[in-house]
Protein backbone atom coordinates (compact mmCIF):
# COMPACT_ATOMS: atom_id res chain seq x y z
CA UNK A 1 0.00 0.00 0.00
CA UNK A 2 1.31 3.44 -0.89
CA UNK A 3 2.20 5.79 2.03
CA UNK A 4 -0.23 8.54 2.91
CA UNK A 5 0.70 12.11 2.09
CA UNK A 6 1.99 14.26 4.92
CA UNK A 7 -0.76 16.45 6.40
CA UNK A 8 1.10 19.65 5.72
CA UNK A 9 1.09 19.00 2.00
CA UNK A 10 -2.70 19.20 1.86
CA UNK A 11 -5.31 16.65 0.98
CA UNK A 12 -5.10 17.19 -2.77
CA UNK A 13 -1.30 17.13 -3.03
CA UNK A 14 1.16 14.29 -3.21
CA UNK A 15 0.88 10.75 -4.54
CA UNK A 16 -1.03 9.04 -1.73
CA UNK A 17 -4.23 7.13 -2.46
CA UNK A 18 -6.30 9.79 -0.69
CA UNK A 19 -4.73 12.62 -2.69
CA UNK A 20 -5.15 10.76 -5.98
CA UNK A 21 -8.71 9.80 -5.10
CA UNK A 22 -9.68 13.39 -4.24
CA UNK A 23 -8.05 14.77 -7.38
CA UNK A 24 -9.64 12.01 -9.39
CA UNK A 25 -13.08 12.71 -7.96
CA UNK A 26 -12.77 16.40 -8.76
CA UNK A 27 -11.57 15.73 -12.30
CA UNK A 28 -14.26 13.10 -12.86
CA UNK A 29 -17.03 15.42 -11.71
CA UNK A 30 -15.64 18.26 -13.83
CA UNK A 31 -15.34 16.01 -16.88
CA UNK A 32 -18.81 14.62 -16.31
CA UNK A 33 -20.25 18.10 -16.00
CA UNK A 34 -18.59 19.05 -19.28
CA UNK A 35 -19.94 15.91 -20.94
CA UNK A 36 -23.49 16.45 -19.72
CA UNK A 37 -23.34 20.15 -20.59
CA UNK A 38 -22.34 19.22 -24.14
CA UNK A 39 -25.08 16.60 -24.30
CA UNK A 40 -27.65 19.13 -23.13
CA UNK A 41 -26.55 21.79 -25.64
CA UNK A 42 -26.52 19.28 -28.48
CA UNK A 43 -29.86 17.86 -27.36
CA UNK A 44 -31.48 21.30 -27.38
CA UNK A 45 -30.06 22.13 -30.81
CA UNK A 46 -30.79 18.72 -32.33
CA UNK A 47 -34.41 18.70 -31.15
CA UNK A 48 -34.89 21.85 -33.22
CA UNK A 49 -33.03 20.52 -36.26
CA UNK A 50 -34.54 17.03 -36.26
CA UNK A 51 -37.90 15.46 -35.34
CA UNK A 52 -39.07 13.29 -32.39
CA UNK A 53 -39.14 10.12 -34.51
CA UNK A 54 -35.41 10.57 -35.23
CA UNK A 55 -34.63 10.40 -31.52
CA UNK A 56 -36.80 7.32 -31.12
CA UNK A 57 -35.03 5.62 -34.03
CA UNK A 58 -31.57 6.55 -32.76
CA UNK A 59 -32.55 5.34 -29.28
CA UNK A 60 -33.38 1.91 -30.72
CA UNK A 61 -30.07 1.79 -32.62
CA UNK A 62 -28.17 2.82 -29.46
CA UNK A 63 -29.93 0.19 -27.37
CA UNK A 64 -28.90 -2.63 -29.69
CA UNK A 65 -25.33 -1.40 -30.10
CA UNK A 66 -25.05 -1.17 -26.34
CA UNK A 67 -26.58 -4.62 -26.10
CA UNK A 68 -23.99 -6.11 -28.45
CA UNK A 69 -21.26 -4.31 -26.54
CA UNK A 70 -22.44 -5.51 -23.14
CA UNK A 71 -23.41 -9.02 -24.23
CA UNK A 72 -19.81 -9.60 -25.30
CA UNK A 73 -18.00 -7.78 -22.48
CA UNK A 74 -15.22 -9.98 -21.10
CA UNK A 75 -14.18 -7.50 -18.43
CA UNK A 76 -10.93 -6.23 -19.95
CA UNK A 77 -11.12 -2.85 -18.18
CA UNK A 78 -11.89 -4.13 -14.63
CA UNK A 79 -9.39 -6.98 -15.13
CA UNK A 80 -6.60 -4.49 -15.85
CA UNK A 81 -7.64 -2.35 -12.90
CA UNK A 82 -7.71 -5.17 -10.32
CA UNK A 83 -5.10 -7.68 -11.56
CA UNK A 84 -1.65 -7.95 -9.99
CA UNK A 85 -0.36 -8.14 -13.59
CA UNK A 86 -2.21 -4.99 -14.62
CA UNK A 87 1.05 -3.14 -15.37
CA UNK A 88 2.77 -5.93 -17.34
CA UNK A 89 3.20 -5.50 -21.09
CA UNK A 90 2.29 -9.08 -22.05
CA UNK A 91 -0.90 -8.94 -20.00
CA UNK A 92 -1.92 -5.58 -21.47
CA UNK A 93 -1.20 -6.58 -25.08
CA UNK A 94 -3.15 -9.82 -24.65
CA UNK A 95 -6.08 -7.84 -23.26
CA UNK A 96 -5.89 -5.44 -26.23
CA UNK A 97 -5.81 -8.33 -28.70
CA UNK A 98 -8.97 -9.79 -27.14
CA UNK A 99 -10.57 -6.35 -27.40
CA UNK A 100 -9.71 -6.03 -31.13
CA UNK A 101 -11.09 -9.47 -31.98
CA UNK A 102 -14.24 -8.74 -30.01
CA UNK A 103 -14.87 -5.48 -31.91
CA UNK A 104 -14.76 -7.25 -35.29
CA UNK A 105 -17.09 -10.01 -34.10
CA UNK A 106 -19.56 -7.45 -32.77
CA UNK A 107 -19.87 -5.83 -36.19
CA UNK A 108 -20.62 -9.21 -37.78
CA UNK A 109 -23.33 -9.90 -35.20
CA UNK A 110 -24.83 -6.47 -35.86
CA UNK A 111 -25.08 -7.29 -39.56
CA UNK A 112 -26.77 -10.61 -38.80
CA UNK A 113 -29.27 -9.11 -36.35
CA UNK A 114 -30.20 -6.00 -38.34
CA UNK A 115 -32.96 -7.49 -40.47
CA UNK A 116 -34.72 -9.45 -37.66
CA UNK A 117 -34.65 -6.32 -35.48
CA UNK A 118 -36.12 -4.23 -38.29
CA UNK A 119 -38.94 -6.77 -38.70
CA UNK A 120 -39.64 -6.97 -34.95
CA UNK A 121 -39.96 -3.19 -34.52
CA UNK A 122 -41.54 -2.74 -37.98
CA UNK A 123 -38.92 -0.10 -38.88
CA UNK A 124 -37.32 -1.13 -42.22
CA UNK A 125 -34.60 1.57 -41.98
CA UNK A 126 -32.98 -0.34 -39.10
CA UNK A 127 -31.90 -3.10 -41.52
CA UNK A 128 -29.18 -0.92 -43.03
CA UNK A 129 -28.71 1.74 -40.35
CA UNK A 130 -27.68 -0.73 -37.65
CA UNK A 131 -24.69 -2.27 -39.56
CA UNK A 132 -23.39 1.20 -40.43
CA UNK A 133 -23.73 2.44 -36.85
CA UNK A 134 -22.00 -0.73 -35.59
CA UNK A 135 -18.76 0.32 -37.33
CA UNK A 136 -18.12 2.30 -34.12
CA UNK A 137 -17.73 -1.01 -32.25
CA UNK A 138 -14.89 -2.07 -34.58
CA UNK A 139 -13.15 1.29 -34.12
CA UNK A 140 -13.47 1.23 -30.32
CA UNK A 141 -11.92 -2.23 -30.26
CA UNK A 142 -8.58 -0.64 -31.22
CA UNK A 143 -8.59 1.87 -28.32
CA UNK A 144 -5.36 1.63 -26.34
CA UNK A 145 -5.16 0.00 -22.90
CA UNK A 146 -3.18 3.05 -21.72
CA UNK A 147 -6.58 4.49 -20.79
CA UNK A 148 -7.18 1.65 -18.29
CA UNK A 149 -3.57 1.87 -17.09
CA UNK A 150 -4.08 5.52 -16.14
CA UNK A 151 -7.41 4.67 -14.52
CA UNK A 152 -5.80 1.85 -12.53
CA UNK A 153 -3.52 4.32 -10.78
CA UNK A 154 -6.08 7.15 -10.59
CA UNK A 155 -4.04 9.32 -12.98
CA UNK A 156 -7.16 10.96 -14.36
CA UNK A 157 -6.02 14.43 -15.44
CA UNK A 158 -4.97 13.64 -18.99
CA UNK A 159 -7.73 11.13 -19.72
CA UNK A 160 -10.34 13.63 -18.50
CA UNK A 161 -8.96 16.30 -20.85
CA UNK A 162 -8.85 13.83 -23.75
CA UNK A 163 -12.42 12.69 -23.10
CA UNK A 164 -13.58 16.31 -23.10
CA UNK A 165 -11.91 17.03 -26.44
CA UNK A 166 -13.24 13.89 -28.15
CA UNK A 167 -16.77 14.57 -26.85
CA UNK A 168 -16.64 18.12 -28.19
CA UNK A 169 -15.63 16.79 -31.61
CA UNK A 170 -18.50 14.29 -31.62
CA UNK A 171 -21.12 16.83 -30.55
CA UNK A 172 -20.02 19.55 -32.97
CA UNK A 173 -19.99 17.00 -35.80
CA UNK A 174 -23.52 15.83 -34.95
CA UNK A 175 -24.87 19.39 -34.95
CA UNK A 176 -23.18 20.30 -38.22
CA UNK A 177 -24.37 17.13 -39.99
CA UNK A 178 -27.91 17.48 -38.59
CA UNK A 179 -28.08 21.01 -40.00
CA UNK A 180 -26.88 19.83 -43.40
CA UNK A 181 -28.70 16.50 -43.66
CA UNK A 182 -31.89 16.92 -41.58
CA UNK A 183 -31.84 13.15 -41.02
CA UNK A 184 -31.08 10.53 -38.39
CA UNK A 185 -28.06 9.65 -40.56
CA UNK A 186 -26.42 12.73 -39.09
CA UNK A 187 -26.38 11.07 -35.67
CA UNK A 188 -25.09 7.77 -37.06
CA UNK A 189 -22.24 9.32 -39.09
CA UNK A 190 -21.24 11.65 -36.25
CA UNK A 191 -20.92 8.62 -33.97
CA UNK A 192 -18.42 7.04 -36.36
CA UNK A 193 -16.45 10.28 -36.71
CA UNK A 194 -16.40 10.69 -32.92
CA UNK A 195 -15.09 7.13 -32.43
CA UNK A 196 -12.27 7.73 -34.96
CA UNK A 197 -11.36 11.01 -33.25
CA UNK A 198 -11.30 9.30 -29.84
CA UNK A 199 -9.03 6.51 -31.14
CA UNK A 200 -6.54 8.97 -32.66
CA UNK A 201 -6.48 11.28 -29.62
CA UNK A 202 -5.95 8.37 -27.19
CA UNK A 203 -3.13 7.01 -29.33
CA UNK A 204 -1.34 10.34 -29.74
CA UNK A 205 -1.73 11.96 -26.32
CA UNK A 206 -1.76 9.14 -23.75
CA UNK A 207 1.82 8.37 -22.59
CA UNK A 208 3.23 4.85 -22.62
CA UNK A 209 3.99 2.03 -25.02
CA UNK A 210 1.70 1.26 -27.94
CA UNK A 211 -0.23 -2.01 -27.86
CA UNK A 212 0.78 -4.86 -30.14
CA UNK A 213 -1.09 -8.02 -31.13
CA UNK A 214 -0.03 -10.61 -28.54
CA UNK A 215 -1.46 -13.80 -27.05
CA UNK A 216 0.19 -14.93 -23.84
CA UNK A 217 -1.41 -18.10 -22.47
CA UNK A 218 -1.41 -17.31 -18.72
CA UNK A 219 -2.63 -13.74 -19.32
CA UNK A 220 -5.42 -14.97 -21.61
CA UNK A 221 -6.39 -17.60 -19.05
CA UNK A 222 -6.59 -15.03 -16.25
CA UNK A 223 -8.60 -12.62 -18.39
CA UNK A 224 -11.01 -15.33 -19.50
CA UNK A 225 -11.44 -16.76 -15.98
CA UNK A 226 -12.15 -13.31 -14.51
CA UNK A 227 -14.12 -12.25 -17.56
CA UNK A 228 -16.57 -15.16 -17.77
CA UNK A 229 -18.54 -13.82 -14.81
CA UNK A 230 -18.11 -10.23 -16.02
CA UNK A 231 -19.54 -11.34 -19.36
CA UNK A 232 -22.65 -12.73 -17.69
CA UNK A 233 -22.86 -9.74 -15.35
CA UNK A 234 -22.77 -7.29 -18.25
CA UNK A 235 -25.51 -9.25 -20.01
CA UNK A 236 -27.52 -8.69 -16.86
CA UNK A 237 -26.33 -5.08 -16.79
CA UNK A 238 -27.67 -4.55 -20.27
CA UNK A 239 -31.07 -5.83 -19.15
CA UNK A 240 -31.00 -3.54 -16.12
CA UNK A 241 -30.07 -0.41 -18.09
CA UNK A 242 -31.94 -1.03 -21.34
CA UNK A 243 -35.00 -3.17 -20.51
CA UNK A 244 -37.08 0.01 -20.17
CA UNK A 245 -36.20 1.09 -23.71
CA UNK A 246 -36.71 -2.37 -25.18
CA UNK A 247 -40.12 -2.85 -23.59
CA UNK A 248 -41.37 0.73 -23.60
CA UNK A 249 -40.04 1.17 -27.16
CA UNK A 250 -42.34 -1.65 -28.22
CA UNK A 251 -45.25 -0.30 -26.15
CA UNK A 252 -45.13 3.39 -27.20
CA UNK A 253 -45.39 4.96 -30.67
CA UNK A 254 -41.98 6.05 -32.00
CA UNK A 255 -42.58 9.77 -31.43
CA UNK A 256 -43.67 9.23 -27.80
CA UNK A 257 -40.69 6.93 -27.29
CA UNK A 258 -38.42 9.73 -28.53
CA UNK A 259 -40.00 12.11 -26.00
CA UNK A 260 -39.56 9.51 -23.24
CA UNK A 261 -35.86 9.42 -24.04
CA UNK A 262 -35.63 13.19 -23.65
CA UNK A 263 -37.05 12.81 -20.14
CA UNK A 264 -34.68 9.95 -19.42
CA UNK A 265 -31.74 12.03 -20.66
CA UNK A 266 -32.51 14.83 -18.18
CA UNK A 267 -33.39 12.60 -15.23
CA UNK A 268 -30.44 10.23 -15.54
CA UNK A 269 -27.84 12.89 -14.69
CA UNK A 270 -27.38 11.81 -11.01
CA UNK A 271 -27.27 8.10 -11.82
CA UNK A 272 -24.81 8.58 -14.69
CA UNK A 273 -22.51 10.78 -12.62
CA UNK A 274 -22.57 8.22 -9.81
CA UNK A 275 -21.81 5.45 -12.28
CA UNK A 276 -18.82 7.32 -13.72
CA UNK A 277 -17.39 7.96 -10.25
CA UNK A 278 -17.90 4.35 -9.19
CA UNK A 279 -16.48 2.79 -12.35
CA UNK A 280 -13.42 5.01 -12.51
CA UNK A 281 -12.46 5.19 -8.86
CA UNK A 282 -13.84 2.51 -6.57
CA UNK A 283 -11.89 -0.55 -7.70
CA UNK A 284 -8.51 1.17 -7.00
CA UNK A 285 -9.84 2.53 -3.70
CA UNK A 286 -11.24 -0.82 -2.52
CA UNK A 287 -8.05 -2.55 -3.71
CA UNK A 288 -5.89 -0.33 -1.49
CA UNK A 289 -8.39 0.23 1.35
CA UNK A 290 -10.10 -3.18 1.82
CA UNK A 291 -12.98 -2.57 4.29
CA UNK A 292 -12.48 -5.99 5.91
CA UNK A 293 -8.87 -5.24 6.72
CA UNK A 294 -9.48 -2.76 9.53
CA UNK A 295 -11.99 -0.31 11.00
CA UNK A 296 -10.03 2.69 9.72
CA UNK A 297 -10.55 1.62 6.12
CA UNK A 298 -14.27 1.07 6.74
CA UNK A 299 -14.67 4.56 8.23
CA UNK A 300 -12.78 6.14 5.34
CA UNK A 301 -15.17 4.42 2.94
CA UNK A 302 -18.19 5.52 5.02
CA UNK A 303 -17.09 9.14 4.75
CA UNK A 304 -16.66 8.80 0.99
CA UNK A 305 -20.02 7.01 0.66
CA UNK A 306 -21.87 9.72 2.63
CA UNK A 307 -20.42 12.47 0.44
CA UNK A 308 -21.31 10.67 -2.81
CA UNK A 309 -24.85 9.77 -1.72
CA UNK A 310 -25.61 13.25 -0.38
CA UNK A 311 -24.46 14.90 -3.61
CA UNK A 312 -26.43 12.51 -5.83
CA UNK A 313 -29.64 12.72 -3.77
CA UNK A 314 -29.34 16.49 -3.89
CA UNK A 315 -29.29 16.30 -7.69
CA UNK A 316 -32.30 13.96 -7.64
CA UNK A 317 -34.21 16.49 -5.54
CA UNK A 318 -33.39 19.31 -7.96
CA UNK A 319 -34.47 17.33 -11.03
CA UNK A 320 -37.51 15.89 -9.30
CA UNK A 321 -38.75 19.31 -8.23
CA UNK A 322 -37.82 21.27 -11.36
CA UNK A 323 -38.15 18.64 -14.11
CA UNK A 324 -41.44 19.92 -15.52
CA UNK A 325 -40.24 23.52 -15.47
CA UNK A 326 -36.93 22.59 -17.12
CA UNK A 327 -38.68 20.89 -20.04
CA UNK A 328 -41.06 23.82 -20.49
CA UNK A 329 -38.12 26.25 -20.61
CA UNK A 330 -35.71 24.18 -22.71
CA UNK A 331 -37.94 22.39 -25.23
CA UNK A 332 -40.81 23.17 -27.55
CA UNK A 333 -44.38 21.90 -26.84
CA UNK A 334 -43.84 18.64 -28.78
CA UNK A 335 -41.72 17.42 -25.84
CA UNK A 336 -44.02 18.53 -23.00
CA UNK A 337 -44.61 14.95 -21.81
CA UNK A 338 -40.90 14.69 -20.99
CA UNK A 339 -41.33 16.93 -17.92
CA UNK A 340 -43.38 14.52 -15.83
CA UNK A 341 -41.27 11.64 -17.15
CA UNK A 342 -38.17 13.42 -15.84
CA UNK A 343 -39.73 13.76 -12.38
CA UNK A 344 -40.71 10.09 -12.13
CA UNK A 345 -37.40 8.71 -13.42
CA UNK A 346 -35.43 10.97 -11.06
CA UNK A 347 -37.41 9.72 -8.08
CA UNK A 348 -36.95 6.06 -9.03
CA UNK A 349 -33.17 6.49 -8.83
CA UNK A 350 -33.16 6.78 -5.03
CA UNK A 351 -32.77 3.01 -4.33
CA UNK A 352 -30.02 2.78 -6.98
CA UNK A 353 -28.06 5.63 -5.43
CA UNK A 354 -28.21 4.18 -1.90
CA UNK A 355 -26.63 0.89 -3.04
CA UNK A 356 -24.37 2.37 -5.71
CA UNK A 357 -20.98 1.99 -4.03
CA UNK A 358 -21.16 -1.66 -2.93
CA UNK A 359 -20.77 -3.92 -5.97
CA UNK A 360 -17.29 -2.68 -6.96
CA UNK A 361 -15.92 -4.08 -3.68
CA UNK A 362 -16.46 -7.58 -5.07
CA UNK A 363 -14.60 -6.78 -8.29
CA UNK A 364 -11.71 -5.21 -6.37
CA UNK A 365 -11.38 -8.49 -4.47
CA UNK A 366 -11.45 -10.45 -7.74
CA UNK A 367 -14.88 -11.93 -6.90
CA UNK A 368 -16.65 -11.49 -10.23
CA UNK A 369 -19.00 -14.41 -9.44
CA UNK A 370 -20.83 -12.61 -6.63
CA UNK A 371 -20.86 -9.46 -8.77
CA UNK A 372 -22.72 -11.49 -11.41
CA UNK A 373 -25.23 -12.88 -8.89
CA UNK A 374 -26.17 -9.34 -7.87
CA UNK A 375 -26.45 -8.15 -11.49
CA UNK A 376 -28.55 -11.18 -12.48
CA UNK A 377 -30.91 -10.62 -9.55
CA UNK A 378 -31.39 -6.98 -10.51
CA UNK A 379 -31.96 -7.93 -14.16
CA UNK A 380 -34.65 -10.51 -13.35
CA UNK A 381 -36.44 -8.14 -10.99
CA UNK A 382 -36.19 -5.23 -13.45
CA UNK A 383 -37.85 -7.16 -16.28
CA UNK A 384 -40.53 -8.63 -14.01
CA UNK A 385 -41.42 -5.30 -12.42
CA UNK A 386 -41.34 -3.47 -15.76
CA UNK A 387 -43.76 -5.93 -17.34
CA UNK A 388 -46.07 -5.89 -14.34
CA UNK A 389 -45.95 -2.09 -14.26
CA UNK A 390 -46.67 -1.78 -17.98
CA UNK A 391 -49.62 -4.13 -17.67
CA UNK A 392 -51.10 -2.35 -14.66
CA UNK A 393 -50.44 1.34 -15.36
CA UNK A 394 -48.72 1.81 -18.73
CA UNK A 395 -45.68 4.08 -18.89
CA UNK A 396 -46.04 5.37 -15.33
CA UNK A 397 -46.27 1.81 -14.02
CA UNK A 398 -43.15 0.84 -15.99
CA UNK A 399 -41.13 3.70 -14.50
CA UNK A 400 -42.31 2.96 -10.96
CA UNK A 401 -41.60 -0.72 -11.54
CA UNK A 402 -37.92 0.05 -12.08
CA UNK A 403 -37.66 1.66 -8.66
CA UNK A 404 -39.54 -1.24 -7.04
CA UNK A 405 -37.11 -3.69 -8.67
CA UNK A 406 -34.10 -1.98 -7.09
CA UNK A 407 -35.80 -2.05 -3.68
CA UNK A 408 -36.50 -5.76 -4.09
CA UNK A 409 -32.83 -6.38 -4.97
CA UNK A 410 -31.57 -4.77 -1.76
CA UNK A 411 -31.26 -8.06 0.24
CA UNK A 412 -28.86 -9.34 -2.44
CA UNK A 413 -26.88 -6.08 -2.14
CA UNK A 414 -26.58 -6.68 1.60
CA UNK A 415 -25.46 -10.28 1.01
CA UNK A 416 -22.69 -9.20 -1.36
CA UNK A 417 -21.51 -6.22 0.65
CA UNK A 418 -21.43 -8.15 3.94
CA UNK A 419 -19.13 -10.69 2.31
CA UNK A 420 -16.64 -7.95 1.39
CA UNK A 421 -17.09 -6.06 4.64
CA UNK A 422 -18.44 -3.01 2.82
CA UNK A 423 -22.07 -2.94 4.02
CA UNK A 424 -22.91 0.16 6.04
CA UNK A 425 -26.34 0.00 7.69
CA UNK A 426 -26.01 3.54 9.09
CA UNK A 427 -25.48 4.99 5.63
CA UNK A 428 -28.35 3.04 4.09
CA UNK A 429 -30.88 3.85 6.80
CA UNK A 430 -29.95 7.55 6.77
CA UNK A 431 -30.34 7.99 3.03
CA UNK A 432 -33.42 5.79 2.81
CA UNK A 433 -35.18 8.22 5.16
CA UNK A 434 -33.94 11.22 3.20
CA UNK A 435 -34.91 9.53 -0.07
CA UNK A 436 -38.50 8.88 1.04
CA UNK A 437 -38.84 12.55 1.96
CA UNK A 438 -37.40 13.68 -1.40
CA UNK A 439 -39.74 11.42 -3.41
CA UNK A 440 -42.79 12.53 -1.44
CA UNK A 441 -41.94 16.20 -1.97
CA UNK A 442 -41.35 15.76 -5.71
CA UNK A 443 -44.62 13.88 -6.26
CA UNK A 444 -46.58 16.45 -4.25
CA UNK A 445 -45.02 19.38 -6.15
CA UNK A 446 -45.71 17.86 -9.58
CA UNK A 447 -49.06 16.14 -9.06
CA UNK A 448 -50.95 17.83 -11.94
CA UNK A 449 -48.17 17.07 -14.46
CA UNK A 450 -48.10 13.42 -13.41
CA UNK A 451 -51.87 13.14 -13.81
CA UNK A 452 -51.60 14.71 -17.27
CA UNK A 453 -48.88 12.23 -18.24
CA UNK A 454 -51.11 9.33 -17.23
CA UNK A 455 -53.95 10.63 -19.38
CA UNK A 456 -51.70 11.06 -22.47
CA UNK A 457 -49.95 7.66 -22.54
CA UNK A 458 -52.79 5.40 -21.38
Amino acid sequence: MMPEAKPERGLFKGDSLLARALRGAGLTIFGFGWSQGLRLVSNLILTRLLFPEAFGLMALISVFLMGLNMFSDVGVAPAIMQSKRGDERDFLDTAWTIQVIRGALLWLFACLLAWPIALFYKVPDLAYMLPVAAVTLVIKGFNTTRYQEANRHLRLGRITAIDMISQAIGVSTAIMLAYLMQSVWALIISGIIGAIAELIIYEVFLPGKRNRLRWEGPAAQELIHFGKWIFMATVAGFVISQADKLLIGKYLPLDQFGVYNIGYFLASFPMLMGGVLVNRMLIPIYREWPPRENRENFLRLRKMRFMVSAALLGLVAVLGLLGVWLVEVLYDPRYAMAGATTVLIACMQVPVIIALTYDQAALAAGDSKRFFVLAASKAFLTVACLMIGLGMAGLIGAIIGQGVAMLAAYPVVVWLSRHTGAWDAVHDATFAAIGVAVVGLCVWANGPALVALASVVN
